[in-house]
């Protein structure tokens, strides 16, 4: 193998090694400027984009154990890794696809797994982290809370019982 294709392929081994996820989207009709654009975006949450050729990616993924999406790796499509979730990249690319019409989400890879179009976009319909982490904090919560005013709920009887005997007004 040429030496420059190796030094190439490396370079998007590592990518795909440090990042929990790969995002492949067909970029054609993006202009120059909007491309800048989608990079910027994606940079501000810890995501990047890259421009390599099919056939080197496709070695990238099978060196890295990842599964081979085979003849989806097709057209001009980038590539999107990054370091935080995949929800928050789904997004950023969701809405950018939204204002602009591109790029078409082709596929995902997430946990040694192949997603389709359409289950990239269901992720990017969740809502993020954050917000995930708080609602499950108030359901472990919820049953506490419960507990502790059924267990206070006799003393509150007993002391509403004895204001109203001995302080009838109320």
């Amino acid at each position: 193998m040429n030496p420059d294709k190796k030094i190439i392929i490396d370079g998007l081994l590592e990518r795909v090694n440090a990042s929990p996820f790969l995002i492949v989207v067909e970029y054609t009709g993006l202009s120059v400027q909007q491309f800048t654009e989608l990079r910027n975006r994606l940079r501000e949450i810890g995501a990047g984009c890259t421009v390599a050729k099919n056939t080197y990616m496709r070695k990238a993924l099978v060196e890295a154990g990842l599964p081979d999406p085979g003849d989806q790796l097709t057209g001009q499509t980038a590539f999107i890794t990054g370091e935080s979730e995949v929800a928050t990249a789904a997004k950023v690319l969701k809405n950018f696809a939204k204002e602009f019409k591109k790029p078409e989400i082709k596929l995902g890879i997430l946990d040694d797994a192949i997603l389709e179009k359409s289950q990239v976009e269901a992720i990017a319909e969740l809502p993020s982290r954050e917000v995930l982490l708080a609602t499950l904090l108030g359901v472990i919560n919820a049953p506490a809370s419960k507990l502790v005013r059924t267990i206070n709920e006799p003393g509150s009887s007993l002391a509403r019982v004895i204001q109203a005997k001995f302080n009838p007004q109320s």
